[in-house]
């Protein structure tokens, strides 16, 4: 009646509604995203609180296995800051103070082929021209690094609420996934939401596990070789390359360049090096890595790519962190949703092709 479709109106307002609710996301993403890292804690802290879960007779063995895996947890975290931090500190300042008069002696030596003096002298004069071009901007940089610090030590609040919330994650995880289970009537639709919710649950379960595992095991592997070949800031660097494996392919891609380097101008084994990082990359990617990530997170590398990308570009570092997850997640939805819709489609003929 008067040209008045009342399902077009349905569907406009559904997309309206769904496009505001993203814009609210967005403006919000800050506060989002700490409640997204106290998840992925909680998913951290899982099997250990289960462990001991397991382990304590008592009746009220939850909550006192809580309260045991965050005593483990930080004491595990305070060792690690004693026993790593300063020593990486320390390599950090050393290397800072003598990183230009290694390549000044780098520079001065003198290869035997004229291909390489040249390529030599195109890579330093290269490093000092964008060396020269951001020069007048360290003391900025500097004091844009020192407020950035302040505002991080304003907002030390979040690293208190991150721990907090991951507490309630843990405590009441299956009461808040019972509730959301409640908001469906039952059926298909709750059957597909159930499915769907243990699905994401197993995959952050295995995804978190996984990172922390490869981010370990890249530590261990950089620290062990790097210091059996006498590397200048061995550890500097294998805590490096672990930090920067929690960023998909780029990561490890921009650690293998910067130990390069580094190995270049101190005058270490290049050769050496550049065998190891390549035989740990086919490792790791081939064999550790897929064994790790083999539950749910099935995704093309073209794909992680364009989500790395995609993720720096819309929010930066949490957004390069964040992207595997999420195209992960996406994609376990859309397989769910899928099934669903054929399994339901190909009902109806099976008790037709029983009869026959």
């Amino acid at each position: 009646m008067l040209g008045f479709d009342g399902r077009a109106a349905r569907y406009t307002w559904t997309v309206a509604l769904t496009a505001v609710a993203l814009l609210l996301l967005y403006e919000v993403r800050k506060t989002l995203f700490v409640f997204i890292l106290a998840l992925l804690l909680a998913y951290l802290l899982f099997p250990l609180v289960n462990l001991l879960n397991r382990v304590l007779p008592t009746n009220r063995a939850r909550p006192v296995a809580l309260a045991l895996a965050y005593i483990i947890f930080i004491g595990l975290m305070v060792l690690m800051a004693i026993n790593l931090g300063e020593r990486v500190i320390a390599e950090a300042q050393n290397f800072a103070q003598s990183f230009p008069k290694m390549l000044s002696d780098w520079e001065s030596t003198r290869a035997g082929s004229p291909a390489l003096n040249s390529l030599k002298d195109q890579i330093i004069d290269r490093a000092r021209t964008v060396f020269a071009a951001n020069s007048g901007d360290v003391l900025s940089t500097i004091e844009r690094a020192g407020v950035k610090a302040l505002s991080v030590a304003s907002d030390v609040v979040f690293v208190i609420v991150i721990p907090i919330l991951s507490f309630f994650f843990l405590k009441d995880g299956q009461l808040l996934r019972q509730h959301i289970l409640d908001l469906v009537d039952k059926g298909p639709q709750r059957a597909l939401l159930d499915d769907v919710m243990e699905d994401v649950h197993l995959l952050l379960a295995h995804y978190m596990r996984a990172l922390v595992l490869l981010s370990l095991a890249a530590f261990t592997a950089y620290s062990i070789a790097f210091e059996i070949m006498g590397i200048s800031y061995a550890v500097l660097l294998a805590a490096l390359g672990g930090m920067l494996e929690f960023i998909p392919m780029l990561g490890p891609l921009v650690a293998g360049v910067i130990i390069t380097i580094v190995t270049l101008v101190s005058r270490a084994p290049v050769l050496v090096v550049l065998i190891f990082l390549l035989a740990y990359r086919v490792f790791q990617d081939y064999i550790l890595s897929p064994q790790l990530m083999r539950q749910g997170v099935a995704l093309h590398p073209l794909l992680v790519l364009f989500g790395v990308f995609a993720g720096a570009e819309l929010a930066g570092i949490p957004g390069t962190f964040l992207s595997v997850p999420v195209l992960a997640l996406a994609r376990l939805i859309y397989v769910r949703i899928r099934k669903a819709k054929v399994t339901a489609r190909l009902a109806p003929e099976i008790p037709e092709e029983q009869l026959r």
